[in-house]
């Protein structure tokens, strides 16, 4: 994808030829601002296992269980003793962000959670950092006993059923949440899933403290919202939480249908808006919607045909691009939506992560919306203070492509990036 930012340069002679203007390198060295995020730290383990297993412990195929500590590492020891584990990795929703953010900016992510200490090879810990980017600054961890483990049992006919051990993964201090984490963030983002440890863990206290040092600082906070049975659960405390701290809500048609109340992705994005700046909604084989804000006065009207549902015309302005609604003097909603990419995948190899893959797209291009104001400050494209680099139409484009890359592979988490950019109808706009 083209962004501003660090590059492998190529060079041509002669040397002598002059160059346009390029920043100094000091500058682009300050001008580097991580992805914050605070999570509770599990690894993902994938075993294959039998129906007489499944009754052994009786767990019920298809359902998520959080069985007593005992019985837990009863289970995990029985399926390494057997051999059925196929796999283990770095998982959770803002740790698959934070990876895939650094994978797609070249960039440095921070996460703040907690880490086992010791790690021996072949633990979970041991895994996690495995399958962490080397990029993800982990430098910040809490250490603890041991860290949250999340089985995927599979049966015979494919059913996956979920045990999770949290081990000390809601036990985050507040103490140990740093500032200087939050001193060049470009963004801090949370998962719904916090709400439920304030009853047993304090990692519900180190998220408030972190939002407090974003707001100190002006920085966009990012919610992610789990799943539809746990947004149902804590329904009022979510739509509180959004509109006193969250500028952009992340999630899927399930659950943004459990916050609002609307089944439709439009009316669910035009109430959550309501609430918050930036809403960034995956609706599955009917693709994916990003929706904001924007100014009466820099509106921009798309290139591409109009649609309409519920809302008519709702990406008439989707060549704009992204503002605080506290920014705007005459606020305009717009919503764009793109197709799945290629109509997409001929085989769905994993649809765990397609979402963090594409809220790591839009924080990707947040973050550089940031580093181009900091070395190209005179550019036009900051006349206003706008969230994104791109426009709603082009930050879709992005998004919908990481998450293709998600569907056909069998982890959450990139390996790699993306091959540039195809030709847009904004080519000019981008290069402003």
């Amino acid at each position: 994808m083209k962004f501003p930012g660090k590059r492998k340069v190529k060079h041509y002679f002669p040397v002598g030829t002059p160059r346009p203007f390029s920043p100094e390198r000091d500058l682009i060295a300050e001008a580097v601002y991580p992805l914050v995020g605070v999570e509770q730290t599990l690894v993902d383990i994938e075993a294959h296992v039998t129906y007489e297993f499944m009754e052994k412990y009786g767990i019920q195929p298809g359902t998520s269980v959080l069985p007593a500590p005992d019985v837990g590492e009863a289970i995990l020891a029985d399926l390494t003793t057997q051999g059925l584990i196929r796999n283990q990795q770095a998982g959770s929703t803002i740790g698959n962000t934070l990876h895939n953010f650094s994978i797609l900016a070249d960039a440095p992510a921070i996460q703040l959670g907690v880490m086992a200490d010791p790690i021996h090879v072949g633990s979970p810990a041991y895994h996690f950092l495995r399958t962490t980017s080397t990029r993800v600054n982990l430098d910040y961890m809490q250490p603890v006993r041991s860290i949250g483990r999340a089985l995927t049992l599979i049966t015979p006919d494919s059913e996956r059923s979920f045990v999770i051990l949290p081990g000390d993964m809601d036990l985050l201090k507040a103490e140990s949440i740093p500032e200087e984490a939050f001193e060049r963030a470009s963004a801090v983002v949370f998962n719904a899933y916090l709400f439920r440890t304030r009853e047993h863990g304090t990692i519900y206290e180190a998220m408030e403290k972190s939002i407090e040092l974003a707001k100190a600082r002006n920085l966009p906070v990012g919610l992610t919202l789990g799943t539809h049975f746990m947004v149902s659960e804590y329904r009022d405390e979510i739509e509180d939480f959004i509109r006193a701290h969250v500028n952009l809500v992340a999630c899927n048609e399930d659950e943004a249908e459990a916050l609002t109340g609307e089944s439709d992705p439009l009316g669910a994005i035009d109430k959550l808006l309501d609430m918050a700046d930036m809403v960034l909604l995956t609706a599955g084989p009917a693709g994916l919607y990003f929706g904001g804000y924007t100014d009466k006065q820099c509106a921009r009207i798309t290139k591409y045909p109009l649609k309409s549902g519920v809302i008519p015309e709702y990406n008439r302005y989707e060549f704009s691009r992204p503002l605080l609604k506290e920014n705007c003097e005459e606020p305009i909603k717009v919503i764009s939506h793109i197709s799945p990419f290629m109509g997409g995948p001929e085989r769905i190899v994993n649809t765990n992560g397609a979402g963090d893959g594409a809220l790591a797209a839009l924080l990707h291009d947040m973050a550089a919306n940031r580093f181009h104001n900091k070395v190209m400050p005179s550019s036009s494209k900051h006349d206003r203070n706008y969230m994104t680099y791109s426009s709603f139409a082009q930050v879709c484009k992005y998004a919908n492509r990481v998450s293709y890359e998600i569907l056909v592979q069998s982890s959450p988490r990139l390996a790699h990036g993306l091959p540039e950019r195809e030709d847009s109808l904004e080519e000019a706009y981008w290069d402003m």
